[in-house]
């Protein structure tokens, strides 16, 4: 019997396969490639024959980023909470995005950002001078419900009336879920778009009150140069995880781009890309 993490990869890229994401066109170009950059077809190719991909006409571009999500959103649902021994809680994953009627708000260190959408709503001159920079809306989130008393009590007794009457994890001082993880998932890097994950970094990271989630991007980007114009820095991404980065690292090494391979060693090496089946245990941390 395979490990967890593994099995969920191999659902995670079947689903990918089956659903029309990661296809080859009549071409011969897979559906994360830039058709235009050869390398970029190259390594694309690498990847998907490692994968199997089958020939299939191309999704639209809005629908693949909505179907990566999706699957993004499945693979942790499939892994995380089943991490009890390591992060015990109870857990909740969701997709958000612009469209959905759960906001950053809802949670615990971001709460007063929703008394700041009033105020700017009520205020022309106020929305002027402040913007909306403050508003984040990230694809995938997950967060963690208060616990009680009870269980908090559990083995021994840690808390009563007399104390911690402003730690967010208790229910009983009627605070909001607390924002663990915020997922930007990118299918491909191929415009200024793929920057937005950044802007979305910044807006949690000054925004916050309170603990600050993790920020990771999961991306089916092909070309590492790509990559690294998101993955290279710290401060404001976690780490950047690739949907299948054992299968890229052979499709660079077998094309025998050296500039590539040089590039990608330095984002491994640094720790700024890792393969999808890493995030799971990196957000037990």
């Amino acid at each position: 019997m395979n490990a967890l993490i593994a099995e969920a990869r191999k659902k995670y890229h079947h689903e990918l396969l089956s659903d029309g994401l990661l296809t080859i066109d009549k071409g011969g170009i897979p559906s994360n490639a830039d058709r235009h950059s050869d390398l970029s077809v190259a390594i694309a190719r690498g990847i998907a024959d490692q994968l199997m991909a089958e020939v299939h006409e191309k999704a639209v571009g809005q629908t693949s980023g909505a179907k990566f999500e999706l699957y993004n959103m499945k693979f942790l649902i499939d892994t995380f909470p089943k991490l009890q021994n390591l992060r015990p809680g109870k857990w909740h994953i969701i997709k958000l995005g612009n469209r959905s009627v759960v906001k950053t708000s809802r949670f615990a260190q971001y709460e007063h950002l929703e008394y700041l959408n009033r105020l700017t709503k009520s205020d022309a001159r106020l929305a002027a001078s402040m913007g909306n920079d403050y508003m984040i809306a990230p694809d995938v989130v997950i967060y963690r419900e208060t616990e009680t008393d009870e269980t908090i009590n559990e083995q021994i007794v840690i808390v009563d009336d007399s104390v911690c009457h402003l730690a967010d994890i208790r229910s009983v001082n009627g605070g909001h879920p607390i924002l663990h993880a915020s997922v930007s998932a990118k299918w491909t890097m191929r415009s200024d778009r793929a920057q937005n994950s950044r802007t979305e970094a910044l807006g949690l990271i000054r925004n916050r009150k309170g603990r600050l989630p993790h920020i990771v991007v999961v991306t089916g980007e092909p070309m590492p140069a790509r990559l690294a114009s998101l993955a290279l820095g710290t401060g404001d991404i976690d780490c950047i995880y690739h949907f299948a980065l054992y299968e890229l690292i052979k499709a660079v090494k077998d094309i025998g781009a050296e500039d590539s391979i040089e590039l990608l060693n330095i984002l491994i090496q640094g720790k700024r890309l890792k393969d999808i089946s890493d995030l799971p245990l990196d957000l037990t941390v």
